[in-house]
């Protein structure tokens, strides 16, 4: 069975294939990128490195993360690393996946990033595919 990073967004219990973490961190102090995609919180620096901090509130179409938030999951995509907000984190598990049921296409990007589903004690969490979140060259330059 595969694992998965048991984390919170919105206050939906979310669900990350544990092969797309990196880590989990608390980031610093975030430098603001001018022009940059409104998911894009910003640039950190962790372990040397310059990471680009994305606000996955606003990657699903929602309200963004307050400003106090600074937990992260750190993933890896197209050779950059990124740190994912999220309100909490959990635990990590294995699950039993299920796809997901066909659901008519709504103004957030929950389906869009939406990979399946488990149950953690009769509760549904999403699966979310973190290269889903990230925004993306095009949609940058549109």
């Amino acid at each position: 069975m595969p694992l998965f990073l048991i984390a919170c967004i919105a206050g939906q219990g979310v669900a990350f294939d544990a092969d797309q973490v990196d880590s989990v961190v608390d980031i610093g102090e975030i430098v603001a990128v001018p022009r940059a995609d409104p998911s894009v919180r910003g640039l950190t620096a962790l372990r040397s490195r310059v990471v680009t901090v994305v606000d996955t509130r606003r990657s699903l179409g929602l309200e963004p993360t307050a400003p106090h938030v600074r937990r992260a999951v750190i993933t890896q995509q197209d050779g950059h690393y990124y740190a994912m907000l999220v309100d909490a984190l959990d635990d990590i598990e294995t699950f039993e996946t299920r796809s997901m049921p066909l659901v008519a296409p709504k103004e957030d990007r929950w389906s869009r990033a939406a990979d399946g589903m488990v149950f953690r004690n009769g509760e549904p969490l999403l699966i979310l595919d973190l290269a889903k979140l990230v925004p993306q060259p095009a949609a940058m330059l549109a």
